[in-house]
């Protein structure tokens, strides 16, 4: 059975309709600055109390002051993305990774496996971090902390890191569970 390319997921959940001012102004900017409204959005907007507690909380993550680069963030983004084998996520934001690194290869390499990649030291700690807290994070120990630190994270972006991947670990999961299905934009994205 082909799936329904007008839905953002499988379910039937459709956005709130009319969408109260303040959303439809939001996925306004949305149109204006990346060109769509991103499926996560559509998703989430058939209710707003939850569409707002996810922006709200993605916005804070991925876009706030933080000794993170928003590239860094996007790379742990995919590589907790890939380990979940999360499409909408590894789709979407390996178009970000791509963007914001202007290496188009760099942006597959954590797609499909960041330890081919060519990183510095301090990525790798951090993507090692990311990677261990999604495959078994009751084994983080504060050698794990510690091998961060001596990569020059302070205790602060390591905080940063941990609530990057943990977000990324449950929208994985929601989007895993509804099928939600990227833009067709992204696949194209800073190739």
């Amino acid at each position: 059975m082909k799936k329904d390319t007008q839905r953002p997921t499988a379910l039937d959940l459709p956005m709130v309709d009319p969408l109260p001012e303040q959303t439809r102004k939001y996925f306004d900017i949305c149109t204006e600055k990346l060109g769509l409204v991103p499926n996560v959005l559509q998703a989430y907007a058939f209710d707003i109390e939850k569409l707002n507690a996810f922006t709200a909380l993605y916005n804070d993550l991925m876009l706030a002051d933080s000794g993170l680069t928003k590239l860094e963030r996007e790379m742990i983004a995919v590589v907790v993305s890939s380990i979940n084998k999360c499409f909408y996520c590894l789709t979407a934001h390996g178009a970000a990774v791509r963007e914001l690194s202007g290496d188009p290869v760099l942006g597959e390499m954590l797609v499909m496996n960041y330890r081919v990649a060519d990183l510095d030291p301090r990525q790798r700690a951090m993507l090692d971090f990311a990677a261990k807290l999604t495959e078994d994070c009751a084994r983080i120990e504060e050698q794990d902390r510690e091998t961060l630190r001596q990569a020059g994270f302070s205790d602060r972006d390591i905080w940063d890191i941990a609530s990057v991947a943990g977000f990324f670990n449950m929208t994985n999961r929601v989007a895993s569970a509804s099928d939600m299905r990227p833009n067709n934009e992204y696949h194209s994205a800073h190739r």
